[in-house]
Formats: structure tokens, C-alpha cells, sequence
């Protein structure tokens, strides 16, 4: 699972929030949480940040960790 998937599910479940009431709240497809949350890793950078803004946060360009 990516960083920022396992973040995202953590921070949902500790909101109380189902993958369903996530997705609706952000303004994101079920099918994008789910897949975002597996650490599928051709997702969308701007759909990510939606995602992220639900908890202050954001994805940035930075140098690959090796």
C-alpha cells in the first residue's frame, strides 16, 4: 500500500468515515477511493489532492526517496 494511500485510510477511519461517506464527501468515485486506499499506483495527482484536502493535506513533487 503507497504512503498516502495507508494515510488517507487511517485519517478516514479515525473521521468515522466509510469508503462510501468518504467518497461522497470528498466529491471522489467510490472506485477511486478504494483503489487510491490498495496503493494503486496510476491514480491521479489532482483527485489525490482532492482527497488529501479532506485533512489539511497535500501531495507535492519532490525528490524519489531510493
Amino acid at each position: 500500500m503507497s504512503k498516502i494511500g495507508k494515510y488517507i485510510k487511517e485519517e478516514r477511519k479515525k473521521a468515522g468515515l466509510t469508503q462510501e461517506e468518504f467518497a461522497m464527501r470528498s466529491g471522489l468515485g467510490l472506485r477511486f477511493v478504494r483503489e487510491l486506499e490498495q496503493g494503486k499506483e496510476t491514480v491521479r495527482l489532482d483527485k489525490v489532492n482532492q482527497a488529501l484536502a479532506m485533512f489539511g493535506m497535500e501531495a507535492v513533487a519532490g525528490k524519489k526517496e531510493g
